[in-house]
């Protein structure tokens, strides 16, 4: 059966016409536009992009921020024929842009006006772009930009020489198997892909998410992640809009930081029954509201903790197992929860159901902050090349560690490395097959190839599926690190339970490379470091500071080895024997973080690849080394 992403349009419109499609905030609230004003504003730009010289298979690109022409956009260049090319805001070197629409065979450019000036920086090296059309007015355009205002124009004359029929021709021309967008992944290696999706693999997997979770179309939800980001783009946008729900997006500012500070107010007034979101987001919500917590005085702060422990005693890992006991705790429970939890959930709209994570791993323990205050956070799972959910917990099931439940139709098998398929429970690669699995990767057939076999989506990820239906990753299958005796292991799941226990530990990346012992990257929390080092009269100006720091780090490593707090954890031949201090953060500027906030592995490798090998020297074992010290200056 033929359903396209226009398809799927048209159908919402037809079901949902008065219902509010998206919400957006340019001046003093949101204003809402319904499926049929949308549609109005979708015809308009397609048949402007047809007028403009927008062709069947083009390939177009989107640069801007989570708007209201972000989703028109994309809508409108469907009913031209063309091809989404959507990049990350987040790209700032001219390099990484021009790579994406070179490479992407990029024609027209769709930008904002606060992006438009990176386009600008590269547009004498893009001889195949035509047209760069610009949503924000301009004082001047360049000679190949255009205003979006002159496009919509085009738009309005075409419909108005034309039949709708004669418009709709290429829009009712597109099949299952055309491409719908090429997304670029940022990756945990050098260099991105781009990633074709059809628009059946888009309308598939919105069919499969819709098995997880029941979204009512009274719903709204605030779109906080990028609209390039796979997830918010499936989830936040074409799941909303097969529901006849709403998407808001966060309301623009002049820079990005403006951007994040506008999320709490628009939050309240959005007042959201679910958002997506990413352990990094995650983190930053629970650093406000304990910062809230703490400025009410110590009474609160007291209350608030006991109320925390009573209620994540209560609730468990999971809604699977019989409370038992814990069942006398209701009562205290619904007190704590009127005296203060309710209070904390109205910082969030007072209407938010729960959070769906992705991008990367959840700690385990942000999960059970989050179901403590009554807003549960729960785990999902998915990449790009499927398009990208495979899997997620909800209200009906959830247990906190595992990704939850399968999509449905959704075929998965767990592989060893040679590929041969491995028993329920075993732990290995995690293999699926399914409508959502991606046509492959932009002109790179070889990884296309190594990728996909007979149908097969050979995901890079390790995990495992249990009895109960739920699938558990933990980690990047290609990531695992080699011991000397060829003993393979994640290394992620060590990463994230340091830096989840630890207020001294920022970042950290394990290697180990067929090596004599495993080492760590860390990346110290040092206003966290100073402040504990005041209560010894130390600082990071002297080198007893300095040896200080050192090691405290080591004793957060060591919680985890024999005698220590979290011991048995984690096999201790897996654990650091020694560690580098890094002077600086991984970031997106420096590329050693992607868009997702994951560790690009061999972009840190190899920057640090001196200081890997130094600490594998007699002189680099040592904790009190000049490179560990220095650092801390």
């Amino acid at each position: 059966m033929k359903k396209t992403l226009v398809d799927l349009f048209e159908e919402s419109v037809r079901n949902y016409p008065n219902n509010t499609f998206l919400l957006e905030k340019t001046g003093k609230k949101f204003e809402p536009t319904t499926y049929t004003q949308v549609k109005e504003k979708v015809y308009q730009l397609g048949a402007g992009l047809q007028a403009l010289g927008v062709k069947k298979g083009d390939n177009m690109a989107l640069l801007s921020e989570g708007r209201n022409m972000w989703v028109i956009g994309e809508l409108a260049m469907f009913y031209a024929g063309a091809v989404n090319v959507p990049l990350s805001i987040k790209l700032e070197e001219s390099n990484d842009l021009l790579f994406r629409l070179v490479h992407g065979d990029v024609k027209y450019v769709m930008v904002s006006g606060t992006q438009l000036k990176k386009v600008r920086k590269i547009i004498d090296q893009l001889p195949e772009v035509q047209k760069v059309i610009v949503f924000d007015e301009q004082a001047e355009y360049g000679e190949k930009e255009i205003a979006l205002s002159e496009v919509q124009k085009m738009g309005d004359e075409f419909l108005a020489s034309h039949t709708q029929e004669e418009f709709l021709k290429v829009a009712n021309s597109i099949q299952n198997d055309d491409y719908a967008t090429i997304t670029y992944t940022s990756g945990t290696t050098a260099d991105p892909k781009g990633v074709v999706l059809t628009h059946r693999n888009y309308t598939s997997n919105v069919e499969q998410a819709c098995t997880l979770v029941n979204i009512d179309q009274t719903w709204r939800t605030l779109i906080i992640l990028p609209l390039d980001h796979c997830f918010a783009h499936v989830v936040g946008f074409y799941i909303m809009m097969a529901k006849g729900a709403t998407a808001a997006t966060v309301q623009v500012g002049r820079t990005p930081l403006e951007s994040l500070k506008n999320i709490p107010l628009n939050i309240k007034e959005v007042k959201p029954h679910f958002i997506l979101s990413v352990p990094a987001l995650a983190k930053t919500f629970k650093k406000n509201i304990e910062q809230g917590i703490r400025a009410k005085g110590k009474t609160t702060v007291k209350l608030f903790n006991f109320g925390m422990k009573v209620r994540q005693i209560y609730y468990g890992d999971s809604n699977l197992d019989f409370k038992g006991w814990r069942y006398l705790l209701k009562p205290l429970v619904a007190l704590f929860d009127k005296i203060i939890f309710s209070k904390v959930r109205d910082n969030f709209g007072g209407e938010l159901k729960f959070f769906i994570g992705g991008g990367a791993l959840l700690d385990k323990n942000l999960q059970k902050f989050y179901v403590g205050i009554g807003i549960p956070m729960f785990q999902g799972y998915g990449l790009s090349e499927a398009t990208p959910v495979l899997s997620s917990n909800g209200p009906e099931k959830y247990r906190f560690g595992s990704s939850g439940k399968l999509v449905k139709p959704l075929e998965l098998k767990i592989c060893d490395s040679d590929g041969k398929e491995l028993p329920l429970g075993e732990m290995g690669e995690i293999v699926v097959k399914g409508e959502n699995v991606m046509a492959g990767y932009w002109k790179n057939p070889e990884s296309t190839a190594d990728t996909v076999k007979d149908g097969w989506l050979y995901t890079g990820d390790l995990g495992y599926m249990t009895k109960e239906g739920l699938l558990y990753v933990k980690g990047r299958f290609k990531s695992l690190l080699i011991s000397s005796d060829g003993e393979k292991y994640s290394p992620e799941g060590i990463e994230e339970a340091f830096v989840g226990q630890s207020k001294y530990i920022d970042q950290v990346m394990l290697y180990n490379n067929q090596s004599p012992y495993t080492i760590a990257l860390i990346v110290p929390n040092k206003d966290n470091l100073k402040r504990k080092m005041a209560y010894k009269n130390l600082t990071l100006d002297t080198e007893e500071g300095r040896k200080y720091a050192v090691k405290k780090l080591e004793k957060e490593l060591n919680k985890y080895k024999k005698g220590g707090e979290f011991e048995g954890m984690f096999p201790e031949r897996w654990l650091p024997s020694t560690f580098a201090v890094l002077a600086e953060p991984f970031t997106e500027q420096n590329q050693m973080i992607n868009s997702t906030m994951k560790m690009v592995r061999g972009k840190i490798e190899k920057a640090y690849a001196k200081r890997i090998e130094f600490l594998y020297s007699a002189e680099g074992k040592q904790i009190f080394n000049a490179e560990n010290l220095d650092s801390l200056k």
